[in-house]
């Protein structure tokens, strides 16, 4: 294979506020584009019908657009082998689950939801890892006709050995052998008749020509499927690259459970791209001390894939901090710093929108940073002090409207006034408390005061990312404060 054949791309899910992992991701896969003359992809995964919504594709967009990245083809600016979202390629796939079927590689599968569950109970219950039994693996031809001209729901899932492994290279894990029997019979159209993800991957990377897969280490587990989808349909099968997925410090997953994942979350805050880029890319180089600050320019220069290694990346803030301030102080002009700082300002319109919600509310100008200073702050500083100042409620039940809040509004599917709002009221009824009583703490979790602008508003200027890290670290300050009392207490 020529260099310049070299393919390579980045497939997110529009489930969720793009999470720096999917940048730290697509950084790695542009790089090895750059590196070999090639051409980097962005494709969209919306088998999810249920959770994927075009609030989220265009956020995926803009965070990766501003990130620095480029793709040379994509949803948003065509290419010769698209449609570049999956949900617009559905008629493509039956065809390829067809030719698999009919080679006596996969199967009609007419288990009910409930039965499924009953059986990975089961399963769980025993010590066993969940899979599919293989209940309708040897149906006879007749009955899945007639099954299937009765109107009955199914799903095809594909065969897998019964003895044995599947060994293959990784570019970073080197050989790897996984036995078949860890591998489940995988669904690859489901009953609405969309792909799931592995078998849409796997005709999507086909059809697109990608030379090279570069993705998390989560997906390691899967390769057997997606090979033996390849051989199943005579294809040749991509080189793939598991890359360590980033950890925190105590090597736990980053997860938005407990850290800020969102790349919103850090353009809200002020980090410039330039400094999260140059942060995700020393992951992928070698290099002396005193060099860390490098332009993307300069990370295509370095960018080493045969340098990678199994032991993880440490997402440590303390060290995006320091890349940050240099990029403020040493990478940008003064000319540029003072724009970088009004563009930051105004982004999503959050000056704008809080300047409208503060005019009916001051008397002075300068009353404006008391009032609206908090839409632009990153911690807040609250501690549980800040909480017991609320009237007739305490610690115990501001804990509860933090954390019953901080998991119910994840579930709101559009982040915006209307639906913050409807979900607070929601929450006040099923916590069976008056919505003041909900709104009070929320108040003070999210612009560290009782008097400020609105708070469903505000909620929705400040956005989904922020202020779920808000609420985090509310949280964190009313635990301190009950602990503490239980020991003066005690």
């Amino acid at each position: 294979m020529s260099e310049t054949g070299v393919r390579v791309r980045i497939a997110p899910s529009p489930t969720g506020e793009p999470h720096v992992g999917t940048a730290y991701i697509a950084l790695f896969n542009y790089l090895f584009a750059k590196k070999h003359n090639g051409t980097f992809i962005l494709r969209i995964e919306d088998t999810d019908a249920t959770r994927s919504t075009p609030e989220f594709e265009q956020k995926v967009l803009d965070a990766l657009k501003w990130c620095g990245l480029e793709w040379a083809e994509g949803p948003d600016v065509g290419g010769p082998y698209g449609p570049y979202r999956q949900s617009d390629r559905k008629h493509i796939y039956g065809e390829y689950v067809e030719k698999i079927v009919a080679a006596g590689h996969g199967f009609r599968c007419f288990c009910t939801p409930e039965r499924l569950e009953e059986m990975r109970a089961g399963q769980r219950a025993s010590g066993k890892q969940p899979k599919y039994d293989g209940k309708c693996l040897n149906l006879k031809a007749e009955e899945v006709k007639a099954r299937m001209d009765a109107g009955e729901p199914s799903v095809v899932r594909m065969k897998i050995p019964a003895e044995g492994a599947c060994e293959f290279h990784d570019g970073v894990y080197g050989d790897v052998s996984i036995p078949w029997e860890s591998v489940d019979m995988q669904v690859l159209l489901k009953a609405d008749g969309m792909p799931t993800y592995h078998m849409a991957n796997v005709v999507d990377d086909h059809l697109m020509k990608i030379t090279h897969v570069a993705r998390g280490e989560e997906w390691l587990a899967s390769v057997p499927k997606h090979i033996l989808l390849y051989q199943y349909l005579g294809l040749e099968p991509p080189k793939f690259m598991h890359l360590s997925l980033m950890r925190n410090a105590d090597k736990s997953k980053l997860s938005k459970r407990r850290n800020p994942t969102s790349i919103s979350y850090y353009s809200a805050l002020g980090y410039l791209p330039e400094a999260l880029m140059n942060f995700l890319g020393l992951f992928f180089i070698q290099i002396a001390e005193g060099e860390e600050m490098m332009s993307m320019e300069q990370l295509k220069e370095k960018f080493d894939p045969e340098s990678l290694n199994k032991a993880g990346a440490i997402f440590d803030i303390q060290k995006l901090d320091w890349l940050n301030g240099r990029w403020l102080r040493e990478g940008i002009s003064e000319g540029e710093f003072v724009a970088r700082v009004l563009n930051w300002a105004q982004e999503n319109d959050r000056f704008m929108e809080g300047m409208k919600l503060a005019q009916s509310r001051i008397e002075r100008l300068s009353d404006l940073p008391d009032l609206a200073g908090f839409l632009l702050k990153g911690d807040l500083g609250l501690t549980a002090d800040n909480f017991r100042r609320i009237k007739k409620t305490s610690l115990e039940d501001v804990l509860a409207v933090l954390q019953t809040s901080h998991d119910d509004l994840e579930k709101i599917f559009e982040w915006n006034t209307a639906s913050i709002e409807e979900e607070l009221r929601a929450i006040s009824e099923r916590m069976e408390k008056k919505l003041r009583d909900v709104v009070a703490p929320l108040f003070i979790a999210v612009s560290g005061s009782s008097r400020s602008l609105p708070l469903f508003d505000s909620m929705a200027i400040l956005g989904r990312s922020v202020v779920r890290q808000r609420l985090k670290q509310a949280i964190t300050a009313v635990k301190l404060g009950l602990e503490e009392d239980k020991k003066n207490n005690g």
